[in-house]
């Protein structure tokens, strides 16, 4: 009988590498599902472009939002080296609701200016970010706070105000049909924020 025993390998010891190529995937879906629900103009003319205007600024708001993500979990998951169990179920999480984003934007497209449907934009845009945060921190938990995904993230000024601008947008949305602008106002300013370069993770890199 042999002496010999095998460690199970824990959680904490897997790689990102799974883990990101599938998210990509399925950001790639969302990506082409928004495109698919994109409607052509109706004729030739300038006006029949013109006329579809409101439905390409909604399909630039959440390709936007997609595109947002994906780069800063493409940035969060090359930073990390080691992930647990907790990283996974917050991953699919996010993907849970960037996977609602193709829904709403189709009701939006027909009801672009009615509390209800731009209210659930921010819900759904909270619940992400939301589920974002939690990724961060258990990846931070998996990789130890030492670690270069650590120091990267020790300020997160720009994730707590975006937390706090989706939050203000669900409120303003849901107060009237008259202060829905003020909710597309929020929604796109903090898409400007991010658009931003963030070199976080590349200042963090220099110093280690």
């Amino acid at each position: 009988m042999s002496d010999h025993h095998h460690e199970p390998h824990a959680p904490e010891t897997m790689g990102a590498g799974r883990l990101e190529a599938f998210s990509d995937a399925v950001m790639a879906v969302i990506i082409t599902l928004l495109a698919l629900q994109l409607p052509e103009p109706a004729g030739p003319t300038r006006a029949d472009l013109f006329a579809v205007k409101g439905a390409f600024f909604i399909y630039i708001l959440a390709f936007v939002f997609i595109a947002i993500y994906w780069n800063n979990h493409h940035h969060l998951l090359r930073a990390t080296t080691r992930i647990n169990g907790a990283a996974m179920w917050s991953n699919m999480l996010l993907l849970f609701w960037l996977s609602l984003v193709p829904v709403v934007t189709r009701w939006l497209r027909h009801d672009t200016w009615d509390s209800l449907p731009v209210a659930a934009f921010g819900v759904i845009a909270l619940g992400a970010a939301v589920a974002y945060s939690l990724l961060v921190r258990s990846l931070i938990a998996a990789n130890g706070r030492d670690s270069l995904l650590a120091r990267a993230m020790a300020s997160d000024v720009k994730g707590y105000a975006s937390l706090a601008m989706y939050a203000a947008a669900v409120v303003f949305a849901a107060a009237s049909t008259a202060t829905v602008w003020v909710a597309y106002a929020l929604y796109v300013a903090v898409a400007v924020m991010w658009l931003i370069p963030d070199r976080r993770f590349s200042r963090a890199a220099r110093e280690d």
